[in-house]
């Protein structure tokens, strides 16, 4: 059985404001400017050997386009060697990229795709 009552905890003084000389600098908070991310596209290239409806229906599974424009971006490809499928910024291109290419391999077809970045 305890006989004695708990100590208090000490109490801290109490601070005294602090005076200055008027020899002090304040500096201003600058808000910062946060420039958007770099962005980088999504470009498929032409081969002689990828099937054209691969190309299409690649294009609408892993970039969402409907079918005419799945169209055009593969005749894009098919007459200029390249087109851009969509634009992204690094991470989700080079996952697209990698998506593309992983389809491409487990169907046999030698599809090639890159990221680039986007030139403003």
């Amino acid at each position: 059985m305890a006989t004695k009552l708990p100590k208090k905890p000490p109490v801290a003084p109490a601070k005294q404001p602090h005076h200055d000389d008027g020899n002090s600098v304040v500096m201003e908070r600058r808000t910062q400017k946060v420039k958007p991310p770099q962005m980088y596209q999504v470009v498929m290239l032409n081969d002689d050997y990828t099937p054209m409806e691969f190309v299409v229906v690649t294009i609408q599974e892993f970039f969402a386009k409907d079918l005419e424009t799945a169209t055009q971006i593969m005749l894009k490809i098919h007459l200029d060697g390249r087109g851009v499928c969509g634009v992204y910024t690094r991470d989700i291109a080079a996952t697209k990229v990698d998506q593309v290419l992983e389809a491409a391999y487990k169907a046999g077809h030698p599809l090639k795709c890159v990221s680039e970045p986007v030139d403003l």
